[in-house]
């Protein structure tokens, strides 16, 4: 029998290619089709909208004392809860992966819940209980206190969800050999377990701001919405779109769009230079 020539017994690689080269294309293709379809064309519709009154218009609308109030607010509100959630979601994340204890199952879906709950819902479940008629005697309803605590509770889970899997991915036995050499729990911390984690960190921080920029449902209960103190970007949009101005509205909402890709734009640079010796 003769033996096979070795060009026929495997796949030509050149044939392979190209068939590999138009797969590759037409993912990519419908991936860029998919994201223009859904975000792309949704915010140049946006941007148009917002030219509607022109550059003057524009400028009218974003600078008036309501809106600079408004967006000041949401602002420090949003970078608190960013803020908070760093520091207090990974603690819960590193209790999650790192203790034992009873209940365990019930606190991580409990963690979730913020996700599955509609926002409106969060806003009477906050005001129930930090309202007027709270059975804990604390009253929060209507105070800029109030619109932190809405930001915090609907941006809880971000950050333990993206800490969460990297410390379970952590080998313990670096952890191990910095204590053996006589590093202190902080040290080994600090040196060993945070430059591992802080890639995560970032990417909670940066999807909780963008989050709590935007946020709605949460706020339009608890807070009352009174202009000049407790009204937040997202109500003061709503409400020009209430009174006809939709380019005001349009124009406002194009300022928080801004704001937030260059934060989400800003975290990301930080967490490329971070993990630059990962690569």
């Amino acid at each position: 029998m003769s033996a096979i020539p070795a060009t026929a017994a495997r796949p030509s690689r050149a044939g392979a290619r190209p068939r590999e080269g138009r797969s590759t294309a037409l993912s990519v293709g419908f991936v860029v089709s998919y994201l223009t379809l859904i975000v792309g064309l949704p915010i140049a519709a946006l941007v148009f909208a917002s030219a509607d009154a022109g550059a003057r218009g524009f400028w009218e609308v974003v600078s008036s004392p309501q809106c600079v109030a408004a967006l000041k607010l949401t602002l420090v509100a949003s970078i608190a809860a960013a803020l908070l959630n760093a520091v207090l979601g990974t603690v819960t994340a590193w209790v999650l992966v790192r203790d034992e204890f009873r209940g365990k199952a019930f606190v991580n879906a409990l963690i979730d819940l913020p996700f599955a709950l509609p926002t409106i819902v969060a806003g009477l479940t906050l005001l129930a209980l930090y309202g007027p008629s709270s059975p804990v005697g604390i009253n929060l309803a209507f105070t800029q206190a109030a619109v932190v605590l809405a930001v915090l509770f609907v941006t809880l889970p971000f950050v333990v969800r993206t800490v969460q899997p990297v410390l379970l991915e952590l080998d313990h036995e670096v952890e191990e050999a910095s204590r053996s050499l006589g590093a202190s729990e902080l040290h080994t911390f600090r040196r060993v377990v945070f430059p591992n984690i802080l890639p995560g960190i970032l990417s909670g921080v940066a999807l909780a701001f963008a989050k709590a920029v935007g946020e709605f449902g949460a706020l339009v209960i608890i807070t009352g919405n009174l202009p000049y103190e407790t009204e937040v970007a997202s109500v003061f949009i709503f409400g020009r779109i209430e009174s006809g101005d939709q380019a005001g509205a349009a124009a406002v909402a194009v300022v928080l769009l801004a704001i937030s890709f260059s934060v989400l734009l800003l975290i990301g640079t930080i967490r490329h230079y971070a993990t630059r010796h990962d690569r």
